[in-house]
């Protein structure tokens, strides 16, 4: 089922599954896996290029060869801009910590208030996926893949509904009036379920 709220459609999978990011026992999976690179929108680009010499130490040799061939981003299979990567899955700004878990260069600059970026939006909203659709609306769809089974698991059992989960990023994107309304939307849809 979807329900509008302004420009946006959105799947009620976002109300009913419940999701919390286990890095423990997925260490950082979703960075490393795929056969395309992080989905970006074009005024991201100008700021991965600019935080490049930021991020630079944290890379891998692998990552800053690839980067020095074709940049920060191409164009995939689908014809989508996307973040470069290694091997044919791990994300050009990827690094790994002492315990082996997988995570992002960008974020971890914007944490060490070296930027004002986080990291691309798609990344941040994961498994929220958006699709523009041609009257101008926005779909949001959850993502279902095997690499976040654990993150499904321990929000079902701490009982983190997605949108709840994802605030801050559907936030960054939506704003917080709109956030707002996604949450009279979701105690709408509780109530419904209970008559």
């Amino acid at each position: 089922m979807m329900i509008q709220i302004d420009d946006t459609i959105i799947s009620t999978e976002l109300f009913d599954m419940k999701f919390c990011c286990d890095l423990a026992k997925c260490k950082g999976e979703c960075c490393i896996e795929g056969d395309s690179g992080a989905p970006l929108n074009e005024d991201e680009l100008p700021k991965l290029e600019k935080l490049l010499p930021i991020v630079w130490d944290d890379l891998s040799d692998k990552s800053k060869k690839i980067i020095k061939e074709q940049g920060v981003s191409y164009i995939d299979e689908e014809g989508d801009l996307v973040t470069s990567i290694v091997n044919g899955g791990e994300c050009v700004f990827t690094y790994f910590d002492e315990k082996g878990v997988c995570k992002c260069a960008l974020e971890k600059a914007y944490r060490a208030g070296l930027s004002d970026f986080y990291k691309p939006i798609s990344c941040h909203l994961y498994p929220i996926r958006l699709q523009p659709l041609r009257n101008g609306t926005i779909a949001l769809n959850v993502h279902k893949w095997r690499v976040c089974k654990s993150a499904f698991t321990l929000g079902e059992e701490r009982g983190i509904p997605l949108y709840q989960f994802l605030k801050e990023p559907l936030i960054r994107r939506f704003g917080e009036e709109w956030y707002e309304k996604v949450c009279i939307a979701a105690d709408e849809l509780k109530n419904l379920k209970r008559d």
